[in-house]
Formats: C-alpha cells, sequence, structure tokens
C-alpha cells in the first residue's frame, strides 16, 4: 500500500515538474518571438539613395555609394555592440497641419554643427551643440523651448513617422552624408505685421469686399430697367465673388472649427472664383454675339437666355468641381508615403486640386482676350450704331473694364503662393478689386446712376414733369 502511495506521488511529482518546464520553455521561445522589431523610416526606396535632392538608384549614384543602413547607438552616443531588428519604411514623414518639414543634414564640423544619430529605441537624435570628444554625458530631453544643462549640449528627438533618414550625395560639395527629413512645429511667435496683415486687416478688407459686391448685386436685381440678361449675370458674377470672400474669412480662423470645415471652406472659395470667371466669360460671349449677328432682333427672350447660361456656368462648375475633389482624395501624389502612421487631418485641398480648377480660369481668360479683340473689329467696322447696339456699347466697355480688374486680381493671387510679400499685396488688391468694380458697375455708368437718383428719390426734386422724366432717361441711356 505505501510502495504505491509512493508510486503515485512520483508520477504527480513527475507530470508538475514537466509542467513547469514545458511553461518555462514556451515562456522564454514567446519572449524571444516578441522582442519588437524597431520601425526606421527611409525617405527613397531600399535600393535608392538621394543625389542632389532628390532619390536615385544605388547604380546612377556616384562615389561608388552603397545602401544606407541604419547605425544604432545608446543614449550616450555609444555604438551598439548587437544591433537590433529594424523595419524599415519607406517615404516622407506625414507632418501636421502646424508642423512643416525640414531638411537635416550631418555636419559634424564646428561651429555650425549638426550630429545625426538614431538611437535603438528607433527615434531620430538631432544634436546642435555636442561635445564631440566627450559623448557620455548628455543633455535633458527638450521640452517646449530650448533648455541647456551643465555640459551646454541641446538634442532634439524625434519619434517615428515625424522623420525620414537616408543617406545623401551633394556633388558641388563632393561629399556624402547622413541626411534626415523632420517635421517641426510651425513658430507660434510670428511677426506683428503678419497677424495685423492676416488676421485683423484681411477680414476687414474682405468684409469691405462683400459689401461692395452685394451693393452691385442689389442694384442690377432690385432695379427693373436693369433686369434684363446682363443684369443678371452681373447679379450672379456678385454672387459668386461673395461666396469666394466669404469661405476665404473662415479660412483665416482655423482656430474656430474643425478641419472639415476649413477643407469644405477651401473648396468652395476656389469653386466660386472659377464660376465667376465663368460668368464672366458668359458675359463676354453674349456681348460678342450681339455685335456678331445680322439680325439682333430674332432671339429668344433674355429669361430663356438666362436659363441656358445658367445650366452652362453651373453644369461645367460642378463637373470641374467634382472633378478636383476626386483628384484631391485620390489622385494627388504630392502627399506623405511612410504607413503605420495615422494621417493628420487635412484643412486644405491639395496642388492637384487647384490646378484642376485653376487651368479652365486661365483657358476662360484667353477666350475673354479673344472676345474683347473679336468685338473690337465688330464695332470699328460698324457705321451705325441701333438702339441696341448704343447700348451693347457700355455694356462691352463694362465687360472688358471687369475682365482687367479680375485679371489683374487673380493674377496676384497666383503670385501670392510664392511670397508673404506678395501675399500683402494680393490683401490690398482684394480690396482695391472690389471698389473697382462697384464704381464701373454703379458710380461709372451714368444710367444706372440715373435710375437709382430717380429711385431713391433723395438726390432729386420731386416736382418734376413726367415729360422731363422721360427725356431725362433717353439722355442718360444715350450717354451710357
Amino acid at each position: 500500500m505505501h510502495i504505491m502511495v509512493m508510486h503515485v506521488t512520483l508520477i504527480i511529482v513527475r507530470i508538475t515538474v514537466g509542467l513547469a518546464m514545458y511553461q518555462g520553455s514556451s515562456a522564454s521561445s514567446s519572449d524571444e518571438g516578441s522582442v519588437a522589431t524597431i520601425k526606421i523610416g527611409k525617405c527613397c526606396k531600399s535600393n535608392e539613395l538621394i543625389v542632389d535632392d532628390r532619390c536615385t538608384p544605388i547604380k546612377e549614384a556616384t562615389h561608388g555609394a552603397g545602401p544606407w543602413k541604419p547605425i544604432f547607438t545608446d543614449e550616450d552616443g555609444h555604438g551598439l555592440t548587437n544591433q537590433p531588428k529594424f523595419e524599415l519604411k519607406f517615404g516622407l514623414p506625414k507632418c501636421k497641419n502646424d508642423e512643416r518639414q525640414w531638411k537635416i543634414y550631418d555636419v559634424p564640423n564646428p561651429p555650425n554643427m549638426d550630429l545625426l544619430r538614431i538611437l535603438s529605441s528607433g527615434k531620430l537624435r538631432h544634436c546642435t551643440q555636442c561635445n564631440l570628444d566627450n559623448t557620455d554625458s548628455t543633455a535633458d530631453e527638450l521640452v517646449e523651448g530650448e533648455r541647456n544643462n551643465a555640459k551646454n549640449k541641446r538634442y532634439y528627438d524625434y519619434e517615428f513617422g515625424t522623420y525620414c533618414a537616408d543617406k545623401t550625395i551633394l556633388r558641388k560639395e563632393n561629399m556624402t552624408t547622413f541626411y534626415a527629413r523632420v517635421c517641426l512645429p510651425i513658430k507660434k511667435h510670428v511677426m506683428h505685421t503678419d497677424v495685423m496683415m492676416r488676421r485683423v486687416i484681411d477680414p476687414s478688407f474682405r468684409a469691405i469686399s462683400i459689401a461692395c459686391y452685394l451693393v452691385v448685386a442689389i442694384v442690377y436685381f432690385v432695379l427693373p430697367q436693369l433686369k434684363n440678361l446682363i443684369g443678371n449675370i452681373v447679379t450672379s458674377l456678385m454672387l459668386c465673388l461673395v461666396a469666394n470672400h466669404c469661405a476665404a474669412m473662415v479660412r483665416i480662423f482655423p482656430e474656430f472649427g474643425s478641419h472639415v470645415n476649413f477643407l469644405v471652406a477651401d473648396v468652395v472659395m476656389y469653386v466660386s472664383l472659377m464660376s465667376a470667371f465663368f460668368w464672366l466669360s458668359s458675359l463676354g460671349y453674349y456681348i460678342w454675339k450681339t455685335f456678331r449677328s445680322r439680325n439682333i432682333f430674332l432671339r429668344s427672350t433674355d429669361g430663356k437666355k438666362y436659363c441656358y447660361y445658367s445650366l452652362y456656368v453651373w453644369s461645367l462648375t460642378t463637373v470641374i468641381g467634382t472633378m478636383a475633389i476626386f483628384s484631391h482624395f485620390k489622385l494627388d501624389t504630392n502627399k506623405p508615403m511612410i504607413v503605420d502612421v495615422p494621417d493628420a487631418p487635412q484643412e486644405t485641398i491639395g496642388w492637384l486640386a487647384v490646378a484642376v480648377l485653376f487651368t479652365p480660369v486661365a483657358f476662360s481668360v484667353i477666350f475673354n482676350v479673344w472676345f474683347v479683340a473679336t468685338t473690337t473689329n465688330f464695332m470699328k467696322r460698324m457705321n451705325t450704331y441701333g438702339r441696341i447696339h448704343h447700348k451693347m456699347k457700355y455694356s462691352f466697355r463694362m465687360f472688358v473694364f471687369l475682365f482687367i480688374i479680375m485679371g489683374v486680381a487673380w493674377s496676384f493671387t497666383l503670385l501670392s503662393w510664392m511670397r508673404s510679400e506678395l501675399e500683402y499685396c494680393s490683401i490690398v488688391i482684394n480690396l482695391l478689386q472690389a471698389i473697382l468694380i462697384l464704381y464701373v458697375c454703379v458710380f461709372g455708368q451714368r444710367r444706372v446712376t440715373f435710375l437709382l437718383r430717380k429711385t431713391c428719390n433723395c438726390c432729386s426734386p420731386g416736382d418734376t414733369a413726367q415729360g422731363l422724366d422721360w427725356g431725362e432717361e433717353m439722355t442718360a441711356i444715350n450717354l451710357g
């Protein structure tokens, strides 16, 4: 009996020891398998290097340079005996909206010294003030600003996804060095002049511009004598410019909304500007067609023609706007490519979408130049003017002025993307555009001012005879 108990006890002990050994071996194997692979961002593909700021295949690179491999160091800057496992992720870093990309070259020569090191944790360390003779002691990590320690060392650490590293060849300097592209936050302490121009003067000028465009739209919409096809086109054009400036004002204050709101505002701003130029081209086409036609009385009503022009403008605007949005989300290749990093919310449309929207504007400018040239030739050939041609002559003059004003303002919009100084000029040009359009469409036309005077009854005597009113109106019509 005792022998049987001892056998059972021995069997239980053996089973327990075996289970313990199995669990220990499985735990050790799981620990070995759970060693994390470090992710390193590489700017170009595995078979490419950066030559003069461009990704170039290694075979085409000079100096006999081989592929780039990261060399890891510890926190003190010493090289590691056992290099950790790593995985390369190719592409540029994905910066946030309040960050910008910055290039850093490994330059170990004082006084402008920049040292780039890849730590065993996968971080990129950029050391700006380091003692090469004594790399054992390092500075504390910077948090919100710059801070020096006793050794007067200063460095910045960048997590994976906020940097990419690679080997670069600079042919002009005849050197090969370590290169990194990092995401740096945009400085919050901007110049006082810049704050005044962007946050105070720009919205104020745009508010004045909106008021000017609304005055023109109301005048051409309310006065019965101006509610013809040209008046309806001018009203639609002014409303498009109002939408453009309203969307631009929304974009001035990004802290009061989400990224979706500002992306929609960006789309509305560019699409409304494009539709305004389409309406301007419609006005030029109508005037050109009127002077070109032999019999101007065989035509449809103004209401029906305005429906045709509206169908043309809004259909074209919808199609091109849809193409721009599709190209922004599906075809825009100017985007960061590092995977495993969440995308930052995007508040603006890309350059490909802007190109899709601005290319039709450029073509409309070319068409308008052709309308101006050919209509001028038609007017020179005409010996006599009828009443309709006489009125259309002043409408053509208004179209030419509108085309020049809007074309110059659009040109400054393009130039403002190059330098901040030109952006300040564009802010002033936007106000001048609105004031000049108000003058050209309202105060620069005697017929319009005459109709305003008669409608308001505040600037004209009230005891004028009916016959004299009719004569004054005909005189105003003849004077334009």
